[in-house]
């Protein structure tokens, strides 16, 4: 996953018109943690549909106002500079939402291209 850690890139990369899919996370934050051991295989079997970007909410808080990340790990998904869809919720996020969100946004984005 590439780290992000400025809005310049942030918007560079989610301008792009393959689907890029913006991670939320801190390194305080316990539940993004908790999904450190699974996303490098998540990652891996959406890498073909998807590009994934993480960044640190503590590094780019204005970014994260403008988003309203208020709960972390937090999931965006953006083409071409525009959001799709997203999964922002305090709540710990299992694998499996993970991969249900990964899989509706891809469905959103073929939708889209159609």
């Amino acid at each position: 996953m590439r780290k992000v850690s400025n809005e310049h890139d942030f918007h560079e990369q989610t301008s792009q018109s393959k689907l890029t899919v913006a991670v939320f996370k801190a390194t305080w934050c316990k539940d993004c943690h908790y999904i450190e051991p699974f996303m490098p295989d998540v990652e891996q079997a959406y890498a073909d549909r998807i590009t994934f970007i993480e960044l640190d909410r503590d590094e780019v808080p204005d970014l994260c106002e403008q988003l309203n990340i208020l709960g972390i790990p937090s999931f965006i998904a953006f083409r071409e500079g525009q959001e799709l869809v997203r999964f922002v919720s305090k709540l710990r996020k299992t694998r499996e939402e993970i991969e249900q969100f990964l899989d509706r946004a891809v469905e959103v984005a073929n939708a889209l291209a159609k």
